[in-house]
């Protein structure tokens, strides 16, 4: 199998709730800029993969950059096999420094052109079904702390167990949104207090003395692992750290340090499908948890994420998201329906997912 063509498209993803709103408020979105690559091949069979970044000042990703990546790679991708996806990435790593999130959505491609070559889903090539389905979390916006508790009880009714709320704010409201969003939970609910780096180390400091007595874990409270590690040090709350972990090198490192108990892998942070699946198995083999996402996406992305959550031990999957949930336009079809604040990988060979082209559009950028 060779690969023919590449093609890029371009689709908005308004959210439902119309804003999403992290770190303290420093950053919101309210339209997703979601770019789909599609690579065409000799076999008649073609992959889709997709990269969504959180805006353009969260990480250090933006969408023109992922459309700008996957055009400077495409010209040394015709010709080759998409589904020798080791090769590919040493290929993509070899003329393109940098830039994981742009190779992101090229890797995810190779893999759902794979599972269709064999006629296997992603699941089933990275290790197998593990049980019939795995729990997800809901991200809950920033806002005042009622009306965050209010989105909780609502999230609850529909099955969900797992919260995440987002904070690094003024660390006062930040105190009061986690005391009462925990007083409505029950013992065996989940709640994660992530500050998405938003906090200067004395307010990270304030909060987490503040809600000692509190069953939350901490998140990424600052943006620097050293002042996040030092906020880790200083109080017994399980921890997690996620924009810190952005290669396999970080993520040893902070093994090595105790910097935290889970970590949340994000699936373009490491470059696609081939290297976040190494540091999912690390993760296995350290004995850490971990949230499987991605910066954010549609029908295409949260697939990948159900694959790599889904073929995860148990013991080891701490959550996981389905980011089609929080916006209102659908690029394809064939994700399973959730069930109680439950998911499962679709069974169909690859991602599963049938592109809608309606929504896509035509390509924004074509090379063959």
């Amino acid at each position: 199998m060779k690969i023919t063509a590449v093609r890029a498209y371009q689709v908005d993803l308004p959210l439902i709730e119309g804003r999403y709103t992290w770190a303290g408020g420093k950053h919101y979105v309210e339209t997703f800029d979601s770019t789909i690559v599609e690579l065409l091949t000799d076999e008649d069979l073609c992959g889709y993969g997709e990269n969504t970044p959180l805006g353009s000042a969260y990480l250090p990703a933006f969408a023109l950059g992922t459309r700008a990546g996957i055009a400077e790679l495409a010209p040394y991708l015709i010709g080759q096999d998409p589904t020798a996806v080791g090769r590919i990435n040493t290929l993509m790593d070899t003329v393109l420094n940098g830039h994981p999130y742009a190779k992101s959505a090229i890797d995810m491609a190779c893999w759902d052109l794979l599972g269709h070559a064999t006629g296997k889903s992603i699941c089933d090539l990275m290790g197998g079904r593990q049980g019939d389905s795995f729990k997800l979390y809901r991200a809950i916006s920033m806002r005042d702390p009622a009306e965050m508790a209010a989105n909780v009880e609502q999230y609850r009714g529909q099955g969900y167990s797992k919260f995440q709320l987002k904070v690094g704010g003024e660390p006062l409201e930040d105190i009061q949104r986690i005391r009462a969003v925990r007083s409505i939970l029950a013992d065996d609910e989940i709640l994660v207090a992530d500050a998405n780096t938003g906090w200067r180390i004395d307010d990270a400091a304030r909060v987490v003395n503040a809600v000692s007595d509190v069953d939350v874990y901490i998140e990424q409270p600052c943006e620097s692992y050293e002042h996040s590690l030092t906020i880790r040090r200083r109080t017994a709350l399980p921890f997690i750290l996620d924009e810190n972990i952005d290669s396999l090198q970080m993520l040893i490192r902070a093994h090595q340090d105790g910097a935290m108990d889970a970590i949340n892998l994000k699936i373009s942070k490491f470059g696609g499908l081939t290297k976040a699946k190494v540091a999912r198995d690390v993760c296995v083999s350290l004995g850490i948890p971990m949230n499987i996402e991605d910066t954010w996406g549609s029908d295409f992305i949260t697939a990948a994420i159900a694959h790599l959550s889904h073929s995860t031990p148990d013991d080891y999957r701490f959550a996981a998201t389905d980011f089609n949930a929080y916006v209102n336009v659908k690029t394809g079809h064939g994700l399973n329906e959730k069930v109680a604040g439950e998911a499962s990988a679709p069974h169909a060979p690859g991602l599963g997912i049938t592109p809608d082209f309606a929504v896509l559009g035509n390509p924004v950028f074509e090379e063959s």
